[in-house]
C-alpha cells in the first residue's frame, strides 16, 4: 500500500480552527452568560448539543477527506468503569426524590462523553493519517482556556459589576461574577496553564505563548482561588522535574521560591487575617459539613445513596452543626452521598485504572495528561470536581478517559482501503 503525496495544509488549518472553536464554545456553554434562567438553560442545552453535532461533522469531514476509522480500543477498564458509574446513576432514578434534577444532571454528564469521543477520535485520525500535522491536544485546551480567561480579565476592567463577585460582606472581590464560581474559573486557568506550558516547551510562538500564560496567571490571581494556585505551582514543579535543562530548572525554582511565599500569603492566608486563617484550617467550613454528611446523612442510605447528584431526601442537606448545602464541595463525598458506597467504590477503581492507563502512555503524553489531571483533582477535593454536578472539569476528565482508551491500528478492511483509494490517499490496490 503506497500513500499518495499531497499538500494537506489548507485542510489541516481548517480542522485546527474547527476543533478549537467547538472546544471553546463547548466549555463556554458551562458558564452562566445571562441572569435569565430560561436563556441560560437554552444556551447550555442547545449549545452543548450543537457542539456535539459539530464535532461529529468534523470527525466525518476527516474521514471524507481521506482517513479510515480503523482505531481500536485499549485500557478498557477505565471507560468500562466510567460506563458503570453512568449506568448506576441512571438506575438511581428509581429511588431519587427529585427525578427531574437527577435526570438533567445525568443527561448533561452523559452527553459530553459523546462529544469527547468524536473530538479525541478526530485527533487520533489526524495523528494516523496526517502524521506531520501541527494540531495538538494541549494547544487546543490551552487556547480555549486563554480566550475565556481573557474575556473575564477584560470584563473586570470594562464591566466590573458583572465580572467580579463580592464575598465576605463585600470586603473581597473575586473574578467570576454571577457567570462562574471563582474557584471553577481558577481551575480553568490552571488547565490552560498546563496546556500552554507544552507550547513553551516546544518553543511554539514563544512570546505569544508567554503573553497567554501571563493573562492566565493574572486571571488566576484575580479569582483568589487557593486550591487552583496550589495546583498551578504543582504543575510548574512537575514540568521542571521532567525538564532536561538543569540550569533553567534551577533558575525557575529560585524564582518560584521567591514568588510562592508572597502568593500564598496574599491568596491562601489572605494577609494573615485571623478570621481568614480559620477558613483555611476548616477549608471554609467544609470539614464540619463533611463530618455532618458522614455522621448524619450517609447512615440513611449507605449502599446506593439518595440518587444521582442528590445528597439528601430534600433539596438541601441540613444539620444543626453546619450550614445547609445542596452539593458537598468534594467530588468523592458527592458520589458517596448520591450513589453510596457502591458508587464510591466504582469511581475510585475508575480513577485508579485511568492513572494506570496514563502511566502506559509515552513520556510526552504521560506528562501532558498528568499535568491536566493536577488541577482537575485538586478542584475535585474542594468543589464540583470530576464526578460532581455538571461542570467543565467533567468534560476535561472525559477527554482524558477517551484519550487513553484509543490507539491507532494498521489493519484496514477492504472497504476502508477502497475508501482511501477513492479519496486519493493511496494508489490503486
Amino acid at each position: 500500500m503506497k500513500w499518495i503525496d499531497r499538500d494537506h495544509s489548507v485542510f489541516l488549518k481548517r480542522v485546527n480552527w474547527q476543533l478549537f472553536l467547538v472546544l471553546l464554545v463547548m466549555v463556554a456553554c458551562f458558564f452562566t452568560w445571562s441572569e435569565n434562567v430560561t436563556i441560560t438553560r437554552a444556551i447550555k442545552l442547545v449549545g452543548r448539543l450543537g457542539m456535539l453535532v459539530a464535532t461529529w461533522f468534523i470527525y466525518r469531514g476527516i474521514l471524507n477527506y481521506g482517513a479510515a476509522d480503523n482505531l481500536k480500543g485499549k485500557n478498557v477498564l477505565s471507560p468500562a468503569l466510567y460506563g458503570m458509574y453512568l449506568l448506576l446513576g441512571f438506575v438511581s432514578f428509581l429511588w431519587s426524590t427529585n427525578i427531574g434534577y437527577s435526570a438533567l444532571q445525568w443527561f448533561m454528564t452523559a452527553q459530553t462523553i459523546f462529544f469527547c469521543y468524536f473530538f479525541i477520535k478526530s485527533l487520533f485520525l489526524l495523528d494516523q493519517y496526517f502524521p506531520n500535522h501541527i494540531i495538538r491536544f494541549f494547544n487546543l485546551i490551552g487556547n480555549a482556556s486563554f480566550v475565556l480567561l481573557l474575556i473575564f480579565v477584560l470584563g473586570m476592567f470594562l464591566l466590573p459589576d458583572d465580572f467580579y463577585r463580592l464575598t465576605h460582606g463585600g470586603e473581597e472581590a473575586r473574578l467570576g461574577g454571577f457567570m462562574m464560581n471563582p474557584n471553577e474559573l481558577g481551575m480553568l486557568a490552571g488547565v490552560g496553564i498546563a496546556g500552554l506550558l507544552f507550547d513553551l516547551r516546544r518553543n511554539h510562538q514563544k512570546w505569544i505563548t508567554i503573553f497567554k500564560l501571563l493573562v492566565l496567571f493574572y486571571g488566576l490571581y484575580e479569582t483568589g482561588s487557593r486550591s487552583s494556585l496550589v495546583g498551578v505551582f504543582l504543575i510548574i514543579l512537575f514540568h521542571l522535574y521532567q525538564s532536561e535543562r538543569k540550569k533553567i530548572t534551577l533558575a525557575a525554582v529560585a524564582v518560584m521560591m521567591l514568588v510562592a511565599p508572597i502568593a500564598i500569603y496574599k491568596i491562601v492566608l489572605k494577609d494573615g487575617d485571623p478570621e481568614r486563617m480559620e477558613e483555611v484550617t476548616t477549608l471554609t467550613g467544609r470539614l464540619p459539613f463533611w463530618t455532618a454528611l458522614i455522621n448524619e446523612g450517609l447512615p440513611r442510605e449507605p449502599l446506593l445513596g439518595f440518587g444521582f447528584m442528590r445528597i439528601d431526601y430534600k433539596e438541601y442537606f441540613q444539620s444543626t452543626n453546619t450550614y445547609p448545602g445542596k452539593m458537598t464541595h468534594n467530588t468523592f463525598m458527592q458520589v458517596l452521598m448520591n450513589l453510596g458506597l457502591v458508587g464510591l467504590t466504582i469511581v475510585l477503581l475508575q480513577l485508579l485504572f485511568t492513572f494506570l492507563a496514563i502511566r502506559r502512555e509515552d513520556a510526552e503524553n504521560r506528562l501532558m495528561l498528568l499535568s491536566l489531571m493536577i488541577p482537575l483533582l485538586i478542584n475535585s477535593f474542594t468543589e464540583f470536581g470530576i464526578f460532581g454536578e455538571s461542570n467543565f472539569g467533567i468534560l476535561f476528565y472525559q477527554l482524558i478517559i477517551i484519550y487513553v482508551s484509543l490507539q491507532s491500528s494498521n489493519i484496514l478492511t477492504l472497504k476502508q482501503k477502497l475508501h482511501l483509494v477513492k479519496t486519493k490517499r493511496i494508489e490503486e490496490l
